[in-house]
């Protein structure tokens, strides 16, 4: 598939585990970002925080924001309004017209959750870290999977993006 040269958009990696990430992890992490936003066509540089963390604090989060009182692998925080899913139909009116980087939201990922189920399902770590971070991304413009046919599309999108970056 032929593809716009995408806007340099930030991605911000902040980790809060016992046992940081190696600098490959976070190259790995940006490059996911990266190739969901192109792979959508997201026109305008963006920036998007992501969180590393343990199952004891991102419980915490999910029962805060959720309320759901226990561990997950991944949350998202989309910090934009949208009229159907994608980056079409992302409400551009509330950009700020000013600024050179429009926020996209937050990403919070357990590392260890994501560890247990790279495990569980036999991936290695970072295609199971890069699987959760593609599958946030899409959620930050707009996808959800609240029914069937949105979670096939979902997976459909994230499977087309692990083979883009060629993870097994």
């Amino acid at each position: 598939m032929q593809r716009t040269k995408a806007p340099k958009h930030v991605i911000q990696t902040f980790d809060e585990t016992e046992n940081p990430l190696g600098s490959g992890d976070a190259i790995l992490i940006t490059k996911a970002v990266t190739e969901v936003l192109q792979y959508e066509k997201v026109d305008i540089p963006c920036n998007i925080n992501v969180q590393i963390t343990g199952d004891k604090k991102i419980r915490e989060y999910n029962r805060n924001f959720r309320g759901m009182d226990k561990a997950t692998d991944v949350l998202s925080f989309p910090l934009q309004e949208f009229t159907g899913v994608g980056w079409a139909f992302i409400d551009k009116s509330g950009f700020d017209v000013n600024s050179d980087i429009q926020q996209l939201g937050d990403i919070v990922i357990s590392a260890e959750s994501a560890k247990k189920q790279a495990a569980e399902y036999e991936n290695s770590y970072e295609y199971e870290l890069a699987y959760l971070i593609i599958h946030s991304t899409l959620h930050l413009l707009g996808y959800i999977h609240d029914d069937e046919e949105r979670e096939k599309i979902m997976h459909s999108k994230t499977k087309n993006i692990i083979r883009e970056m060629e993870l097994k």
